[in-house]
């Protein structure tokens, strides 16, 4: 049949090929008609008949009484909501029910189940079409329902794909209703159908997507994974490639993949005092089973392990519960002991917290003593902890002359069935306390999960773990729809001395200094970080936030983080924002012994903190804004957080972390946004190369090859001091080091070590070195001190140099480098000349034309797109080295001009703006008007005049009949002049489009 003829309904295109692939995989097709004879009424949703006969199957020991009453347990459960009945239902699946028998002895009773999950061909798998289901006034007519053992567990919504991305709504639209999800649909579905239902699926065939019970539209995701079938299986099987519809379903509804989702990747999750139900997404599925088939089919026990990359805000706390719940539940590992491990105290909350919402049993050590006393008694618990807690134990004082010896760290558990899961697993995991983790559990399968790329340079993580195991890189996470898309903005401080240049306010205060000493002062104190605490740098920036934050991110909602240089910095932000009526703002801060009073007044306490992040992470609700340094950079979990207003310098995976707050989806949040006060962006650039790049594992040498290295460069720094008598005694080390060639010499041979001890680290077999390195490293310290190699007595000069700096520095307002400036305003002039090399300004110009074009190329596409064209040209010119950057800069600021001004060359051909821009579609269009020249320059005056009698009506570009009658009046004004029907069709058409453009209102 030719397509003209062809049959495009939703039947055709996406029901029936679901239906024939769903067969294919195992589910047995049943028509609608022979389930409807099955029920008694169309109210009832489960198979009874079917259901009951599965129970007895399963449950042998059952009679036919036992049996409806097991039914009972599922089909008429007492709860006022469809959620509540969906988690107790849920919960009863899985876990099975408890049933005393009839015959069976007081106090005894058996677990009843209901699936049978370790042999998935043992359940009656149907799956029919149309099948009806009664509401209270309307019914539930799913295209398709899949059925295990009577059950209706996955329902599926089918769109012709000829409705284009409409689809997607009407289909999840069609899923709420017959939930009656939203309050529009009260008494229109029929919710008892989704009582045991664990899946919804909305599809076309060529887009398909995928939610749970009560799943709000934003949150319906794809299936992009055929796991375990290869993509290319998969068209090998269907014989065509693979459409979207077909890898979700041989992904997810596979049985064996579809009853491994029920039984271990269906959370209840409690967030603001409500119950979500959550599915997992097709990369933590993969990244699970993936990590379970090594575990059991690794070579040896030391390749169980690996690396889970997962980028930030894409779920990975979900991700290492889920594999928690399979390893606990595998028959094979006999009850394993699970431990937690993150390097950050709020991490260990955090992940805690998320274990135990869940349902987990998880016990948080909560002091090095209590960890060990937990891990030798591991058996099948769960415990969580950070890094930090495998430190040594405290010795007994070091008697006189002799030099205490750290304790080894003990053995807590040689159980082969112990697996660690690392949080954040980069370089911050790989010293002294992961290898004595690694000492202390010995048989232990280590699985590291990190939200950012592993850098080229650090050997340690892919080493201690093992290969990948999953990659989720930023670009798939976003394309998923995942997290949301990151922003830039750069808006630096213009920062200036008053009344005098910075190096001679040094001359006058520091002149009793030597030259060496002045530099040295400068170099020192004279840092970026010092100007940046100026109070009047300070205040211009907190103005510039709370114009922001008020225009562009509270309107809709959102709040937003203010990360700072140093506590004290902070605490400046806090009392300037408050001085300046700041939307409501809350300190974040940790404190430390000995810190100043002011410091320690305007922090919080601890339990007060608390309280500013709940209430943080709730809408509507202040504070708005938190002012932090270190604390919620990373692993911070707030939804709401929009946008970071970054006065810090952070590299590398701090940096990336920080960012990733941002990323998180929320109700009418597109996007996370960065405004950058620092100058972090060639950090940033540098740092998401990183995290782009594929080519992380770099040309790494297996870590054991460097042991014997690591041996001799040992030998070798400790030979330095192989003639002092006692160990213990400092001055004797630090005079071997006297002669400065030496000192050198020991330098050298320091890092060397060093750098072997940072490779082979946390391998247990760096521990019997590291006592060494200590002590070393103290000898050292104590070597700079006296010997002031690289270093001037420069004690006292700090707080001048800072009194100095804070009355010298004035801030002359936000110099915004990347968010656009008109083209033609006098900012853009001011900002041009502050830019240094023509390169620069050249740049800058290149880009904010480029922007103006973008803006008024629908207001006139002829005028513009030449321009366009010409930018191109100057460009390509300049990629060919043509021409120079001051020629392109001068051929910009030509170009500019002409741009400004439109307006003359329209007055050069006698027109107004408006028929000029109708002059240059006709000229675009090559529509052959007779004459042409001066009579198509005619013919758009007339049409000019036509269009403005329209565009002085109110509204008029929302009223469509007004527009059909603007079109068939330039029609027919074109057609006087000749143009054929459909190209006088066309340009009537883009004539009014550019009418929209230029005169709505």
């Amino acid at each position: 049949m030719t397509p003209h003829g062809g049959d495009w309904s939703e039947a055709s295109l996406a029901e029936n090929p679901a239906i024939e692939h769903l067969q294919k995989l195992g589910w047995t097709y049943v028509e609608p008609s022979v389930l409807d004879a099955e029920r008694p009424s169309l109210k009832q949703a489960v198979l009874q008949t079917r259901f009951l006969a599965a129970i007895q199957k399963l449950n042998p020991w059952l009679g036919p009484d036992d049996a409806e009453r097991a039914a009972k347990a599922i089909t008429a459960v007492d709860a006022v909501t469809l959620a509540e009945a969906n988690e107790t239902i849920y919960n009863r699946l899985v876990h099975g029910w408890s049933l005393k028998a009839e015959g069976d002895d007081p106090g005894f009773s058996r677990t009843v189940r209901f699936l049978d999950f370790d042999d998935v061909q043992n359940n009656e798998l149907v799956v029919t079409r149309q099948y009806r289901v009664m509401g209270v006034k309307k019914e539930a007519r799913p295209d398709i329902v899949l059925f295990v053992n009577g059950l209706p567990l996955v329902v599926i919504e089918c769109k012709s794909p000829t409705v284009a991305e409409k689809w997607r709504a009407e289909a999840i639209k069609q899923l709420r209703r017959y939930q009656e999800a939203d309050d529009d649909f009260r008494a229109l579905g029929a919710p008892q159908l989704f009582e045991t239902v664990q899946l919804v699926v909305g599809t076309c065939a060529e887009a398909a997507c995928y939610g749970t019970v009560g799943t709000p539209s934003r949150f319906f995701f794809e299936w992009k994974d055929a796991y375990p079938e290869t993509l290319d299986a998969l068209e090998s099987r269907l014989g065509t490639k693979p459409k979207a519809q077909d890898v979700l379903i041989a992904g997810l509804l596979r049985p064996e993949s579809f009853l491994d989702v029920v039984q271990n990747f269906v959370v209840f999750d409690t967030e603001n005092g409500r119950t979500i139900k959550k599915v997992p997404r097709y990369k933590q599925f993969v990244a699970v089973n993936r990590a379970l088939d090594r575990v059991q089919n690794a070579p040896g026990p030391d390749e169980r392990g690996g690396v889970v990359w997962h980028t930030q805000g894409s779920g990975k706390s979900l991700t290492m519960l889920w594999l928690a719940l399979k390893l606990r539940r595998h028959p094979r590992l006999d009850n394993p002991g699970l431990v937690i491990v993150t390097d950050r105290t709020d991490l260990d909350v955090q992940i805690s917290d998320t274990f135990r919402t869940c349902g987990f049993d998880v016990v948080r050590a909560d002091s090095v003593e209590d960890l060990r006393a937990q891990l030798r008694t591991l058996g099948g618990k769960t415990v969580t902890t950070t890094i930090q807690k495998f430190q040594d134990a405290s010795g007994p004082e070091p008697e006189s002359g002799r030099r205490q010896k750290t304790e080894v760290h003990p053995v807590l558990s040689e159980a082969d069935n112990v697996f660690v899961m690392v949080d954040e697993a980069h370089r911050s995991q790989y010293g002294g306390l992961a290898a004595n983790l690694r000492h202390a559990l010995p048989n232990a399968c280590l699985f590291g999960f990190t939200g950012t790329p592993i850098d080229k340079k650090d050997r340690s993580t892919l080493q201690t773990f093992g290969p990948y195991i999953d990659k989720y890189t930023i670009e798939q996470a976003v394309a998923d729809g995942a997290t949301v898309p990151i922003f830039y903005e750069s808006r630096l401080p213009d920062v200036s001395i008053a009344g005098s240049n910075l190096d001679a306010l040094f001359d006058a205060y520091f002149a009793d200094r030597t030259d060496e000493e002045r530099a040295a002062i400068k170099k020192r104190y004279a840092t970026e970080a010092a100007v940046a605490a100026a109070p009047r740098r300070i205040e211009t920036i907190c103005l510039d936030i709370i114009q922001h934050y008020r225009s562009a991110i509270l309107p809709n909602g959102f709040k937003a983080q203010v990360v700072c240089a140093s506590r004290e910095v902070a605490v400046q932000y806090k009392e300037t924002l408050d001085r300046l009526n700041a939307p409501e703002s809350a300190l974040i801060l940790s404190l430390q012994h000995n810190d100043e009073e002011r410091l320690v007044k305007a922090t919080p306490s601890e339990d007060k903190q608390r309280q500013y992040i709940d209430a943080f992470k709730e809408p509507g609700k202040g504070p708005y804004l938190l002012i932090v340094c270190d604390k919620l950079l990373t692993g911070f979990d707030a939804p709401i957080e929009q946008v970071i207003y970054l006065d810090k310098p952070l590299k590398e995976h701090t940096l990336l972390q920080a960012i990733a707050r941002t990323n998180r989806r929320a109700e009418g949040k597109t996007y996370g946004l960065i405004v950058d006060y620092w100058g972090v962006s060639t950090d940033l650039q540098d740092a998401l190369s990183v995290f782009m790049s594929t080519d992380v594992q770099g040309s790494m040498l297996p870590k054991m090859s460097e042991l014997p290295r690591l041996q001799m460069r040992h030998a070798a720094a400790m030979r330095f001091f192989q003639k002092v008598a006692d160990k213990e005694d400092l001055n004797a080390c630090v005079e071997i080091l006297e002669p400065e060639d030496v000192r050198e010499g020991f330098n050298q041979a320091f890092r060397s070590f060093s750098k072997s001890m940072d490779m082979v680290l946390p391998d247990r077999v760096a521990l019997p070195y590291q006592d060494d390195l200590k002590w070393l490293g103290k000898i050292r310290a104590a070597a700079k001190a006296r010997f002031r190699d690289d270093q001037l007595d420069l004690s006292g000069c700090g707080a001048k140099v800072r009194a100095l700096i804070e009355n010298a520095v004035t801030a002359d307002g936000i110099q915004i480098l990347v968010k656009e400036v008109s083209l033609f305003s006098k900012e853009f002039e001011e900002k041009l000349d502050r830019l240094k090399t023509d390169e620069a300004k050249a740049s800058e110009m290149e880009h904010a034309i480029k922007h103006e074009i973008h803006v008024h190329l629908d207001q006139n596409p002829a005028f513009y797109e030449s321009l366009r064209e010409r930018l191109e040209a100057l460009l390509q010119k300049r990629r060919e080295e043509r021409i120079t950057s001051a020629q392109l800069l001068l051929e910009f600021q030509k170009l500019r001009k002409e741009a400004e001004e439109p307006h003359k060359a329209a007055e050069g051909l006698g027109l107004d703006e408006t028929a000029f821009a109708i002059y240059g579609v006709l000229q675009k269009s090559g529509a052959s008007v007779v004459g042409e020249g001066d009579v198509q320059k005619s013919l758009a005056t007339v049409i000019g005049e036509q269009v403005r009698q329209y565009t002085g009506i109110v509204d008029w570009h929302r009223k469509e009949h007004l527009q059909k009658e603007m079109r068939s009046d330039i029609k027919k004004a074109l057609r006087e002049h000749r143009v054929g029907a459909k190209e006088a069709g066309d340009l009537a058409r883009e004539v009014v489009d550019l009418a929209k453009a230029r005169f709505r209102s």
